[in-house]
């Protein structure tokens, strides 16, 4: 995390871990990661290897999440001291703690413009592009199949120049040291997920539009990028747009990932409940990461921004975040992707099957003993879509227990799932994703479209 101001493919998870399973019907979440796992995602922290020693600290943390993301120890600063000489010493304790207890470990950061080793800080050109390149290639090769998500890049665009770079040593290397770092991260660990992560992206503005614009070059060329990491560092509430902003991304074909969630304020509460629900209405949301544990512990000194206060106890803002993972709600429509882009249809079940209104659906599972979550793509055929239905056949003995971006008639049979407000319309040739939860088995058989 920075030190001063300006600084789900979804793994099986055992019903016990998700919450217990009880005549077929998965019952509340009774912590912040059994509770997001029951909706097919992770609910994390961002832990310091210095304080694994403290009893409370560690008790919460076991307790309460399934994902961590090493607060400095992953750094070039503290994994690559001195050129071409690794140190992984604190890193390690926290992957030996996060696998201990099943948790999954976001990687935090590859490449960032602070906290670089002082040798990489006076260098510049191509002999900082290959150190850069081999720091990458070194730390993903060495934590390769341990590490869930790689935050390959961090803060790379600036704030107030129109949605531009920042300019830093990286970035006078050249301007494509941003795809270098993606290319040579997959060829290191090809298992795991790479996010591009910032901040002050969290509404639809210049500078999220900067990034939103990269990540679609990219995407259109093929460059390896998975997810974009919003930290939403914020102060009273998230902006009016910040689900439509994930969604936006999240039509471009990427996972969203919440990576360093802190709120500060009298309207605590209630906006992390309202983060939660945004991130529950975007079927690509795959997780939430709280950027430390408790209020002492946060990098906002004096904000008490976290979930639980100085002593560990559990604040109004933490009982808004269960009661929000528990109960599935989603907030109030904002608006749609501002530009539906094309996208190839995810894995699915069946081959898409082109419905009597011009619309086809595929559905990929992620599924665990007793459950599972699916993930539905509907693409509109050569004419746009104003409304959509997709059918989706539950085998018997299981029933859908909740829904994103989608409102379903029935939970048993042939379900179906009708659009909401601000995903009914989609561009011609374009996709929009929902989801669902459901128990037992999930569909085996292709879903079925029609415009409406």
């Amino acid at each position: 995390m920075r030190r001063t101001l300006m600084s789900l493919s979804v793994v099986a998870v055992a019903a016990v871990a998700a919450g217990t399973v009880l005549g077929g019907v998965a019952q509340a979440g009774t912590t912040l990661g059994a509770a997001a796992a029951e909706k097919g995602r992770y609910y994390g922290a961002a832990i310091a290897a210095g304080k694994l020693g403290d009893s409370v600290y560690t008790g919460i943390l076991n307790r309460e999440f399934n994902s961590v993301t090493p607060e400095n120890e992953m750094k070039w600063d503290a994994t690559e001291p001195s050129q071409g000489r690794f140190s992984y010493g604190n890193a390690d304790r926290i992957v030996s703690q996060a696998q201990s207890h099943g948790m999954r470990i976001r990687g935090h950061a590859l490449l960032w413009h602070q906290q670089q080793p002082s040798w990489a800080q006076g260098m510049s050109g191509s002999a900082l592009r290959n150190a850069a390149i081999n720091h990458v290639t070194q730390v993903a090769t060495y934590y390769r199949g341990k590490i869930y998500a790689w935050d390959v890049v961090n803060e790379a665009f600036a704030d107030g120049n129109g949605g531009g770079r920042r300019d830093s040593n990286l970035q006078r290397t050249g301007n494509d040291w941003i795809e270098a770092a993606f290319r040579a991260a997959r060829a290191a660990d090809p298992g795991a997920k790479l996010c591009y992560n910032d901040y002050n992206t969290d509404g639809i503005n210049a500078k999220s539009t900067g990034i939103y614009n990269m990540v679609r070059d990219f995407k259109s060329r093929g460059v390896p990028i998975d997810c974009v990491g919003f930290q939403s560092h914020l102060t009273n509430s998230a902006p009016s747009d910040y689900q439509a902003n994930l969604q936006r991304f999240a039509d471009l074909g990427v996972d969203v990932q919440i990576t360093e969630l802190d709120i500060s304020g009298g309207s605590q509460a209630s906006a992390y409940g309202a983060v939660t629900r945004a991130c529950l209405a975007v079927s690509r949301c795959t997780g939430i990461t709280v950027w430390g544990i408790r209020d002492s512990d946060s990098w906002r000194t004096g904000q008490n921004p976290l979930l639980f206060d100085n002593s560990g106890n559990k604040k109004a803002a933490y009982t808004a975040v269960l009661d929000a993972l528990n109960s599935g709600g989603m907030t109030v429509p904002t608006g749609g992707p501002t530009t539906p882009v094309p996208t190839t249809p995810v894995p699915t079940t069946g081959g898409p099957t082109q419905g009597p209104g011009g619309c086809s659906a595929t559905v990929s599972l992620n599924s665990w003993s007793g459950g599972y979550v699916a993930t539905v793509r509907v693409t509109a055929g050569s004419a746009p879509l104003t409304g959509w239905t997709v059918n989706v056949a539950i085998p018997s003995g299981g029933a859908v227990t909740s829904a994103w971006s989608a409102t379903n008639s029935g939970t048993s049979g042939t379900v179906a799932f009708r659009n909401v407000s601000y995903n009914g319309t989609v561009a011609a040739g374009a996709a929009t994703e929902f989801g669902f939860q459901g128990t037992g088995s999930g569909p085996t058989g292709t879903p079925t479209c029609a415009a409406s």
